[in-house]
């Protein structure tokens, strides 16, 4: 049955819908510099992600897990290529439809010996040679541009995980708040805290939070890019962060950082609230007043009891502290648990709950050193 050419003209029409959709998904992904939604890339983001979901979540041990999952974000980049190249391969077809005198295969072969540059088919007349032009330029231009788009990628997670793995050592593995604080007064237990290098830190991380935030929104395949360590992640370490400022405003306002340790958790806030709003998520931009926290009164005095263990300096009874802690932790803690759980990041303590029932991780700490001879 051959089809009509009205109806071939009505699939030129949707031929050109599909090529423009394409050319304008990259361009908003690649080359716009500030958050756009592309529909077509957020579709192929949750395929990829179901898919992963449904092979990775059958596997219980969590290191074989995560080295599993390291790979979504480079499928999601190959992913993201094809399908902007069969999308344009189709919309190109179909444009070719009405002139392509053999139906709708040679339409096809014409667009793909076009679009690929094989150029093994030529079809003949003026409309068409234009047609197979385009879409040889849009076929190379999409693949110069996703190169090109790599070290831009690479640069920023290069930036991003370089603080991640110097609070490692501080916050420990996976990060927790009050395991910052604590190490950071013990100071490898030489005596002298170091709780006056605070204020640096927050500086660095308000940076940091401000430098994420504009290349994880820009380029959102960033955020499924993992650390390069099982138990390390970007999400958890800012999260880590956040709350050891909040703990010591708390706890211990007399000796705390009061600015830079607000600038940090305003900084932070904004970099995880913007992040969740450029995956999906409905995040109000403030809490309601009667908003809580997900913590328990118990597992914050765990925190303080892990404090008291290197004799750190609290000047407030946790019961006084706590529903200043609560107040500053409604602020990240919706976005902080969205970001985690869509990441699948490591199931840190503070970190909240995730799609694959883990039990929580609490940091993991060396063993009592020899002492020097």
């Amino acid at each position: 049955m051959v089809m009509p050419l009205a109806g071939r003209i009505v699939a030129a029409v949707v031929g050109g819908l599909l090529v423009l959709g394409t050319m304008s998904s990259v361009t908003v992904t690649l080359i716009v510099s500030r958050p756009v939604n592309s529909r077509l890339t957020r579709l192929v983001d949750r395929m990829v992600d179901w898919a992963y979901h449904q092979v990775v979540g059958r596997v219980s041990d969590y290191q074989r897990w995560d080295r599993m999952r390291a790979t979504q974000a480079a499928t999601l980049l190959l992913a993201q290529l094809a399908a902007w190249l069969i999308v344009a391969y189709v919309g190109f077809a179909l444009l070719l439809w009405p002139f392509a005198p053999r139906g709708v295969v040679s339409a096809f072969i014409d667009a793909g010996s076009s679009l690929f540059t094989l150029g093994f088919a030529v079809p003949a007349g003026s409309a068409p040679a234009v047609i197979v032009f385009v879409a040889a330029a849009t076929g190379l231009v999409i693949l110069t541009l996703q190169i090109a788009y790599l070290p831009t990628l690479y640069s920023a997670f290069n930036r991003r995980e370089t603080q991640v793995a110097l609070l490692n050592e501080r916050a420990g593995m996976p990060s927790w708040g009050p395991e910052l604080l604590a190490r950071t007064h013990y100071a490898l237990g030489t005596g002298v805290s170091t709780l006056d290098t605070m204020p640096d830190l927050y500086a660095q991380w308000e940076n940091w939070a401000a430098d994420v935030a504009e290349s994880h929104t820009t380029y959102p395949v960033l955020v499924r890019f993992r650390s390069p360590g099982s138990m390390s992640s970007w999400v958890t370490a800012l999260l880590a962060v956040l709350d050891s400022a909040a703990l010591f405003l708390a706890l211990s306002p007399g000796v705390a950082p009061v600015v830079p340790a607000r600038l940090c958790l305003r900084g932070g806030f904004r970099c995880f609230h913007r992040i969740a709003l450029a995956m999906g998520f409905d995040i109000p931009d403030e809490p309601g007043p009667d908003a809580g926290t997900s913590l328990t009164y118990a597992e914050f005095l765990d925190a303080v009891s892990r404090m008291r263990e290197v004799g750190f300096p609290i000047e407030r009874d946790p019961a006084e502290a706590w529903p200043d802690f609560v107040g500053w932790r409604v602020n990240y803690e919706q976005a902080a648990y969205a970001v985690a759980g869509a990441v699948y990041a490591v199931p840190a303590l503070w970190s909240g709950p995730r799609r694959h029932k883990m039990a929580a991780i609490p940091p993991i700490r060396p063993k009592r050193g020899l002492p020097p001879k």
